[in-house]
C-alpha cells in the first residue's frame, strides 16, 4: 500500500483521452467498475474532451470522476496528487511532458507508473528526483507497458525457475522476439524521433544511449562486454536468423537496473541482450538485413530536420492507433534463453493476447497500476523502481490472471 492514507481516490489515469489513455479507461472500467472496491479517476487537461470520453464508455461511466490539471501546470498537478495515492500517467513524449508531474509526485510521496520508454529521460529523472522520492516515500516506477514488462518480467520469471530446476540464476541471458503482431503507436514513433533528434545534436547523449548500465546506480557495472545486436546474424541458440529489436534499447536497460535493484541476483556479470527473429535460410538473411537497413534508415533520417518532416508524413501520429479489432487481433511470443555459470541452459516464453503497442499494454499498464495501489507493503522505500525489482511475484499473478499474458517453461538442461 501507499505511504499515503487520507485520499479521496486510489488510482487517477492522467492524460486518459490519449490513444493508450482511452484503451487503459476502458479496461480498468471493465475489470473494476466505479465506486466498488476501487476508487478511481480519470484526469487531463480537457475538460470537454474527458466528457466525451465518458460518454463514449458508455452509462456505465457516468459516474466516473474528472479531474482536470494541465502537464506543465504543478499547482493543478498537486491538487491532482493530493487525491490520489497513485497517478498512472500515458502523457508523452515524456521528454516533452513528463517531468512536472514526476516531480510533484515525487515531492508529496505520490506513487507513479507510465509506460515510457525514453531511457534518456528516465536517467534524468532519477538523478533529478531520486532522493526526493525516497524522502517523501513516493515510488516511481517506469516501463510499465510493452517496453518493458514482457522483458523485465520475463527475464524475472526465468529466473525465479532457473533458481527452482537449476540451483542457480542464469548469468546469461537473451531474448529473441518470436512474432509480434500489431502497429506501432503514434507516441511511440514520436518518442523515438524524438530521441533521435535529441542525440544527434548532443554528443553527451550519443554516449549515454550507447551505455547499458545508464540507469543503473554508478557503482553497478560489469567487467564482463554486453552483447548487442546492431546488425543482421545467425542465432545458433534459435537456429534462426536475427535483427535488432527496436524497444532492446531500453528493455536491456530496464532489465541491468532490476538486477541491481535486486543488489546483483542474476550475478554481477550478468549479461542481457534482446533481437527479433526473422525466419532461417535465405529468405531469414533478407529479412535480418531489411529490417536492419530500415532502422537505421529511420533514425538517421529523424535526427535532421528536411528528412524528419518527410518521416512525419508517413507515420502515425500521436493519439492515432489500429482499430478495436486490430487490437484484439494483435499478439506476441517472446523466447527466452538462459545459461548458468556451470553451463546449465533454462529455455522459456512470454506470450500475450493483444496487440503489444495498445492493448496488451493497457492491460499491463492498468495492473502494474493496480498493483502499485495495493500490492506494495507500505514500508517499501520510495525511490525509482522498475516492475519486476518492485512489484515481483504480485505483478507476475496480476498479469497471469487479468492481463492476457503467459508465462512457461519450455526446457531445461
Amino acid at each position: 500500500m501507499s505511504t499515503k492514507t487520507d485520499t479521496t481516490y486510489d488510482i487517477v489515469v492522467f492524460g486518459a483521452t490519449s490513444f493508450v489513455g482511452q484503451i487503459l479507461t476502458g479496461y480498468l472500467l471493465e475489470s473494476y467498475g466505479i465506486g466498488k472496491d476501487v476508487r478511481w479517476a480519470i484526469a487531463g487537461r480537457s475538460e470537454s474532451k474527458l466528457g466525451t470520453l465518458k460518454q463514449g464508455l458508455g452509462p456505465s461511466a457516468s459516474e466516473l470522476p474528472v479531474i482536470v490539471a494541465d502537464a506543465a501546470d504543478e499547482s493543478a498537478l498537486k491538487a491532482m496528487c493530493d487525491q490520489t495515492r497513485v497517478v498512472i500517467s500515458t502523457v508523452g513524449p515524456y521528454a516533452l511532458y513528463g517531468e512536472p508531474l514526476v516531480k510533484i509526485c515525487a515531492e508529496t510521496g505520490t506513487d507513479y507508473c507510465d509506460l515510457t520508454g525514453e531511457v534518456q529521460w528516465i536517467r534524468k529523472m532519477v538523478d533529478t528526483y531520486e532522493d526526493i522520492a525516497k524522502a517523501s516515500g513516493a515510488r516511481i516506477v517506469h516501463c510499465c507497458g510493452f517496453d518493458s514488462i514482457p522483458s523485465d518480467m520475463g527475464v524475472w520469471f526465468l529466473q525465479e525457475k532457473s533458481e527452482e530446476t537449476l540451483g542457480a540464476p542464469c548469468q546469461d541471458v537473451r531474448m529473441r522476439v518470436k512474432v509480434a503482431k500489431g502497429e506501432f503507436s503514434g507516441g511511440t514513433v514520436a518518442s523515438m524521433m524524438n530521441i533521435a533528434k535529441e542525440a544527434a545534436a548532443d554528443p553527451k547523449l550519443r554516449k549515454e544511449l550507447a551505455n547499458p548500465f545508464s540507469i543503473c546506480p554508478p557503482e553497478h557495472r560489469s567487467k564482463t562486454r554486453q552483447p548487442s545486436q546492431k546488425g543482421a546474424e545467425f542465432d545458433n541458440d534459435f537456429g534462426v536468423w536475427l535483427a535488432p529489436f527496436v524497444m532492446g534499447a531500453i528493455n536491456t536497460r530496464i532489465v541491468h537496473r532490476s538486477n541491481a535493484l535486486q543488489n546483483a541476483r542474476y550475478g554481477k556479470e550478468f549479461t542481457y541482450d534482446e533481437a527479433m527473429m526473422t525466419g532461417r535460410g535465405m529468405k531469414g538473411r533478407l529479412a535480418a538485413y531489411g529490417i536492419t537497413g530500415a532502422l537505421g534508415g529511420f533514425f538517421t533520417a529523424s535526427a535532421f530536420k528536411p528528412s524528419r518532416w518527410v518521416v512525419e508524413k508517413f507515420v502515425p501520429k500521436p493519439g492515432e492507433g489500429p482499430s478495436p479489432e486490430a487490437q484484439k487481433n494483435g499478439f506476441y511470443d517472446l523466447r527466452f534463453v538462459g545459461k548458468t555459470t556451470d553451463g546449465k541452459i533454462i529455455k522459456t516464453k512470454v506470450t500475450g493476447d493483444r496487440d503489444p503497442g495498445y492493448g496488451s499494454t493497457g492491460k499491463m499498464l492498468g495492473e502494474a497500476g493496480m498493483s502499485l495501489a495495493f500490492d506494495v507493503p507500505a514500508e517499501k522505500q520510495g525511490g525509482f523502481w522498475t516492475p519486476s525489482s518492485l512489484l515481483d511475484g504480485k505483478l507476475y499473478e496480476r498479469l497471469t490472471s487479468k492481463a492476457g499474458l503467459t508465462f512457461e517453461v519450455l526446457e531445461t538442461s
